[in-house]
């Protein structure tokens, strides 16, 4: 199917240019988490929408469709200024974007974006993109979550592991390209994962940053069995099936193995740590189990203390146990959120074992079960200019203050101790000095187009 930009919003969008107060010449608006799960977003995927939909041109057969559509479906359409769109600007929505750049750590209740009309005869065109505009909440959240279980991995790596930061990039691995909607989310949401982390499953999220971040390679996996891949050999052949994945994948270091189609306590005791220990140990591999079943706390506590016995343990440096390095162990199942995590990551630790034993795969988790009002984001109004005089503009419903709005044309700034603050432009200003918003669209052009590794840098840099 054919896409057109216009018609990517809602249908009660096409009306309101008729709503507007006679002269309007401009309208201002901007992008904020109202707060939330997290006390902080990690800003990302706004050069995503800009390359993918908003530099594409609206031309006069979109314009057409989209009269006829409207007019069948029952509302108003502003075909004159559409046509001027494409008369003045070759189809290119005339707004400017100013947003923080992406990788930056933000707290909530903060302009992330300002959008601004650039031409008087079509203002109404900021409340137009604002449905699709809205959806980098996506991006941002599943961001934002990857940012919060890297701190928590990263808080117990620092107390329980001698190279935190050598571990740190592989310790969450994106299991989720199968739970999500489609494949753009597939995408989009793998891709925000990786800002954080480099290991995934989820392959578009490579295609996704190479192609609109220039990447190189983002992200990296292994070679791993599936339950069918174990099941398959029947009950009496799990151990050939195991003994099989060691002999196939010569070339690989690392292998992961999903152990408990059966009983994962057997498993790692009689086959991994007895049966193939020798085959494990001479062939130079880091068998990683994955225990797939069970309470993960519970589960992966009692397999340490299975191969504790069974292989032993060094103490680290930090006085923490951990096993030799062809044994580890991954915990795929049950992780909704950074709380799952912490859940095992402190009982292992009470049980004096380092977190550089486990590491975790987040599938639905991370990528589907969040929606915008996990961050409660909202695009509002602040700012108008009729007949050349500026107005500032506020939602303030006497029913729920949490979802009052600000006013004024905003803009982001940093204190003397780093503190972060939106402030009302001055009018007739552009910005305030020190802003930390930069201009990302400007009368249909793109300015930035940061590299992912340079996104990545920022996130690392706000990570406390």
């Amino acid at each position: 199917m054919h896409f057109n930009p216009i018609l990517d919003t809602d249908s009660y969008k096409t009306g309101h240019f008729l709503q507007y107060p006679p002269g309007t010449e401009r309208i201002f608006g901007y992008l904020e988490s109202r707060g939330g799960r997290y006390g902080e977003t990690l800003f990302f995927g706004l050069q995503y929408w800009l390359k993918e939909y908003l530099s594409r041109p609206v031309t006069d057969t979109d314009i057409t469709e989209a009269a006829d559509l409207c007019h069948a479906h029952g509302v108003p359409f502003p075909e004159d200024g559409w046509r001027h769109i494409v008369a003045v600007h070759g189809g290119r929505v005339p707004v400017r974007i100013r947003a923080v750049p992406e990788g930056t750590i933000v707290p909530v209740r903060n302009a992330l974006l300002t959008a601004e009309s650039t031409d008087p005869r079509v203002p109404w065109i900021v409340g137009w993109i604002e449905t699709q505009l809205m959806r980098i909440w996506y991006p941002i959240t599943v961001a934002t979550r990857s940012l919060y279980c890297k701190r928590v991995i990263a808080t117990y790596l620092r107390k329980t592991a001698d190279d935190p930061a050598a571990e740190l990039p592989f310790k969450l691995h994106d299991f989720g390209a199968r739970g999500v909607s489609s494949r753009e989310s597939a995408g989009i949401g793998a891709m925000a994962h990786l800002v954080n982390f480099k290991g995934t499953d989820t392959i578009e999220g490579l295609r996704f940053a190479c192609h609109y971040y220039g990447s190189g390679m983002a992200g990296f996996s292994i070679p791993a069995m599936e339950h069918s891949t174990v099941t398959a050999w029947g009950r009496r052949g799990e151990v050939d099936a195991y003994r099989n994945m060691i002999r196939a994948n010569p070339d690989h270091a690392i292998l992961a193995c999903v152990s408990d189609s059966y009983d994962i306590d057997g498993a790692v005791e009689h086959l991994w740590a007895d049966e193939l220990l020798d085959e494990v140990r001479e062939s130079g591999k880091t068998i990683v189990i994955r225990p797939d079943s069970g309470d993960p706390a519970e589960v992966n506590v009692r397999l340490l203390k299975i191969l504790e016995r069974k292989v032993g343990m060094a103490i680290n440096g930090k006085g923490y146990k951990v096993l030799p390095k062809f044994f580890r162990l991954i915990q795929g199942d049950g992780n909704d959120d950074e709380d799952a995590i912490d859940r095992v990551l402190g009982a292992l630790r009470q049980h004096g074992y380092s977190a550089s034993n486990i590491a975790f795969g987040m599938g639905g988790g991370l990528l589907q079960k969040l929606d915008r009002d996990t961050q409660r984001f909202a695009f509002k109004l602040s700012a108008i200019t009729v007949n050349g005089e500026e107005r500032d503009v506020r939602k303030d419903p006497k029913t729920d203050p949490g979802k009052a709005s600000k006013a004024g044309r905003l803009d982001l700034v940093r204190g003397a101790a780093g503190e972060w603050r939106t402030v009302v432009i001055p009018s007739g200003q552009a910005d305030v000095p020190g802003s930390e918003l930069v201009t990302y669209y400007d009368d249909d052009h793109i300015l930035v187009d940061d590299s992912f590794e340079k996104i990545r840098t920022r996130a690392e840099a706000g990570l406390w």
